[in-house]
C-alpha cells in the first residue's frame, strides 16, 4: 500500500514518574523497543477497534511534551517517514530504537535541556488505511482518555529496563496531549501564550492576536510570536497611567522570561517589536549612534527585586551629559554573555556599572541615572 493511502493517527504513552525517580536513560536500544512495541500492540488491540489492520510505529525514546508539540510535529513526521521506508512485508509493528544511545534521526532524540519533567512521553502512531483511518482516529479520542491504562507487562518492562518507578502509564492521543498541555499552561497563568502556541501548532500559516496576562499585545504571524516592545509601551502610555513604571516593566520582563523559555522549548521564535537582534533572550533597542567626541561607552545593569538584572543600558557620559546608545531587556541566558556581546557591539570600555534598581526618566525611558554635576 502506498504511503499516501495511509492516515496517521498519532499518540503517546504517557509516563508519570514517581517523585525523585527519573529514568536511568531516555532511549531504548533496538531490541528493547522491539519488545516494548509488542506489548503496546497488545494493549492497543484491547482498546481500539480494527487496530490490527493498522501499522503501529513506535519511537523508543522518552520526551518532554514540548519537544513533541512543535510546529509541523517533527518527531511524528520523522516517525512516519521512517516507517514508510519499510516494506509492508515487515509486518504490523515497526519500532525505532537507539544504537549505543543514538537514535536514528535527530527529531527522535530527546533534548537534554528539557530533561527533568515528572511527565515523560513515548511517541507512537498508527498508520491506517484510509478506509478505517478516520474511524480509528475518532476511537482514539474517545477510548484512550477514558480507559487507556497501559498493561501490566508494558509498565513492568519500562520500569525494569529503565530503572524507573512509575505512578501511572497510559495511552493518549496527540490531541489529548495538546489538551493536557493547554490545561497546564492555563494553571500557570499562560493562557494567552497557549493561544499563540496553538496557532503555531495547528494552523502555522494563520495570524492570531491577543493580550498577555499583563496587557502586552501579542501577534502570531509567519511562524513567529511578535511581542510589543515593553519599553515602547511604557513610553507610549506614560501620560495615561500613574502606575509604578519600574514595577510594570519588571512584571513584563518576568512574564516574557516565562514566554521565552516556553517558546524555546516548543521551537517557536519570539521577537520583540523594535528589537534589533535575533537573540530572543536579549532584546536590544538602539537609541543613538556613538558620539566620537564622548568617552567610550559604558554598560549599566538595572536590577529589579527578585529578578536580578532585567535590563542593560549602553551609554556615553562626560562631566555634563549622557548619551544613551541602546537599552536591552534580559529575558534569559547568561548575563556575562550578554554583557560581552553588547560591549563588543558598541565598543564599550569593559566597565560595568551596577544599578540597584531600574532607572527611568520623566518620559519613562530606560536610562542610567543623570550625571552628577560638580558645583
Amino acid at each position: 500500500m502506498d504511503h499516501d493511502d495511509l492516515i496517521s493517527c498519532p499518540g503517546v504513552l504517557a509516563l508519570e514518574c514517581a517523585p525523585d525517580a527519573a529514568p536511568s536513560r531516555v532511549t531504548l536500544e533496538r531490541d528493547e523497543v522491539d519488545a516494548l512495541a509488542g506489548f503496546m500492540a497488545e494493549d492497543l488491540a484491547a482498546l481500539l477497534p480494527d487496530v490490527t489492520e493498522a501499522r503501529l510505529a513506535v519511537a523508543g525514546a522518552l520526551f518532554d511534551a514540548a519537544q513533541l508539540l512543535r510546529p509541523h510535529f517533527p518527531a511524528y513526521a520523522t516517525l512516519d517517514e521512517l516507517a514508510a521506508r519499510l516494506p509492508r512485508e515487515r509486518g504490523g509493528i515497526v519500532a525505532f530504537g537507539a544504537r549505543d544511545g543514538r537514535m536514528p534521526a535527530q527529531p527522535l532524540s530527546p533534548e537534554p535541556a528539557l530533561a527533568g519533567s515528572p511527565m515523560l512521553y513515548l511517541p507512537w502512531t498508527l498508520q491506517a488505511p484510509a478506509t478505517i483511518g478516520k474511524a480509528l482516529g475518532e476511537a482514539m479520542e474517545v477510548e484512550l482518555i477514558g480507559r487507556g491504562e497501559a498493561g501490566t507487562r508494558t509498565a513492568d518492562f519500562l520500569m525494569r529496563t529503565l530503572d524507573l518507578r512509575l505512578e501511572h502509564a497510559r495511552y493518549l492521543s496527540r490531541h489529548d496531549l495538546l489538551a493536557l498541555t493547554c490545561v497546564q499552561y492555563e494553571h500557570a497563568n499562560l493562557a494567552p501564550l497557549w493561544t499563540m502556541l496553538e496557532a503555531a501548532l495547528l494552523s502555522p500559516d494563520s495570524t492570531e492576536t491577543t493580550l498577555s496576562a499583563r496587557g502586552l499585545p501579542l501577534r502570531y504571524a509567519d511562524g513567529v510570536l511578535h511581542v510589543a516592545s515593553p519599553l515602547a509601551q511604557l513610553r507610549a502610555h506614560a501620560a495615561e497611567t500613574t502606575d509604578d513604571a519600574a514595577h510594570t516593566l519588571a512584571g513584563w520582563v518576568f512574564e516574557l522570561r516565562q514566554y521565552a523559555a516556553v517558546l524555546q522549548a516548543h521551537a517557536v521564535p519570539m521577537h520583540l517589536d523594535d528589537a534589533c537582534t535575533d537573540d530572543a533572550m536579549l532584546s536590544v533597542e538602539t537609541c543613538a549612534d556613538p558620539d566620537p567626541a564622548l568617552p567610550a561607552p559604558v554598560l549599566y545593569t538595572h536590577r529589579a527585586p527578585g529578578l536580578g538584572v532585567i535590563a542593560i543600558s549602553v551609554a556615553q557620559t562626560d562631566a555634563t551629559r549622557m548619551r544613551v546608545l541602546a537599552n536591552a531587556l534580559v529575558l534569559g541566558g547568561r548575563l556575562e554573555a550578554h554583557l560581552h556581546a553588547l560591549g563588543a557591539r558598541f565598543g564599550a570600555d569593559g566597565a560595568v556599572q551596577t544599578l540597584d534598581r531600574v532607572h527611568l526618566d520623566a518620559d519613562r525611558s530606560l536610562t542610567p541615572p543623570p550625571v552628577q554635576r560638580l558645583h
